[in-house]
């Protein structure tokens, strides 16, 4: 029996250790079990529908609950709107096999009718990942209904268009009556010295400016206008730079940067940009030096989108009245220039409509910067 107690020992000591490794991998499963329970849980109750497809075959491998209660639809028709709206995960996936990342992960916007009808907008947010040992790609993701955001935009414009309307009415009747009258005392002057005369002509003049003024940043069109939907290809950069450009009166030069990787079409309401543009060129005219020089620039921004800049090289903005620049009606506490306070309102107004967003602040080698972002489609 002697010799054969190293050999029991050794076995014992062997089911030993199988018992307790039994013993951590059951623990490791049930873990493993109770975070898939977890996962379920979040996926199940969670606001977002979370998703898991084939790269290859664009099966849809998992789809949690919340996409049936955000689009009405059964797991059937949920595999089929999401094999159609993954159609471009071929071309993604070529070009990550290429070298090219850019696509691995993408945000985008569709619409999809819901189940009984009406409009949903939903932002999809997707991932390729590889699978271990080279078994294929999946993409991973989430999407999220939008459409209350995006109808709260679009009261957001509605009021927008009824404050522009309701302020063209009330500056253009006031404005009215000032025109009748100095068009009457023009006619009427003929005996009037030189001095008074000229008077009439710079009553009249303002007038119409502020007139021009009214159809330039308040009529309800030109908010209409900015508020349709907008082209896909809408004006190279470039094009709408040199036009922003040849506002700028000859008491100031303009300096044109433009960054080589802009692509070739930005998508925008060209007219409300060309707008916004020169909303910002006559404040940097008005707040610079003569002869000093305005700098426009283009360029991809480092969060994604395009940056347009306007550079000044004036005494810059107080620090007190950054905070309400793009308010309504506000006007710097040292502003000489005539004007309603409305110009820089207007030009953030069109920029939001686009999606984008516009920002000013002063650098340190004094003068100030005026950034428009722009989001670019995908």
């Amino acid at each position: 029996m002697l010799p054969f107690l190293p050999f029991l020992v050794l076995l014992l000591a062997g089911a030993i250790l199988m018992a307790l490794r039994f013993v951590q991998l059951r623990r490791a499963l049930l873990r493993a079990r109770a975070g898939e329970q977890q996962f379920r849980l979040l996926a199940e109750h969670g606001r977002d529908a979370a998703f898991l497809l084939d790269a290859t075959t664009l099966d849809l491998i998992y789809i949690s609950p919340a996409a049936q209660r955000m689009t009405g639809y059964d797991p059937a028709a949920l595999r089929a709107h999401a094999a159609r709206l993954a159609a471009d995960v071929p071309a993604r996936l070529q070009r990550w096999r290429d070298g090219d990342a850019s696509r691995v992960t993408l945000l985008r916007e569709v619409e999809l009718p819901h189940a009984d009808g009406h409009a949903l907008a939903l932002e999809i947010h997707s991932t390729l990942v590889p699978a271990a040992a080279g078994r294929g790609v999946s993409v991973a993701g989430t999407v999220r209904d939008v459409s209350a955001v995006h109808a709260q935009e679009a009261e957001r414009e509605k009021e927008q268009k009824r404050f522009a309307s309701m302020l063209s009415h009330e500056f253009r009747t006031p404005l009215a009556t000032i025109d009748g009258a100095i068009q009457r005392l023009v006619s009427t002057s003929g005996e009037a010295d030189e001095a008074t005369r000229k008077r009439y002509v710079k009553i009249q003049t303002a007038v119409d400016r502020l007139l021009g003024m009214i159809d330039d940043y308040l009529s309800p069109e030109r908010m209409a206008a900015i508020g349709r939907e907008r082209a896909a290809d809408g004006i190279a950069p470039l094009a709408l730079l040199q036009q922003a450009a040849a506002t700028v009166p000859a008491s100031h030069t303009v300096r044109l940067e433009l960054d080589e990787e802009l692509p070739g079409k930005l998508r925008c309401d060209v007219p409300g940009m060309a707008l916004c543009l020169k909303i910002l060129l006559d404040n940097a005219v008005k707040f610079s030096p003569p002869g000093s020089a305005i700098t426009l620039s283009g360029s991809l921004a480092p969060e994604g989108g395009v940056a347009l800049c306007v550079r000044d090289a004036g005494p810059g903005l107080r620090e007190e009245e950054l905070p309400h620049l793009f308010e309504k009606g506000f006007r710097g506490i040292h502003a000489t220039h005539p004007g309603a306070g409305l110009g820089l309102y207007m030009a953030r107004a069109v920029v939001e409509v686009h999606g984008g967003s516009l920002h000013g602040h002063n650098l340190p080698e004094g003068g100030a910067l005026f950034r428009i972002w722009l989001p670019l489609p995908v």
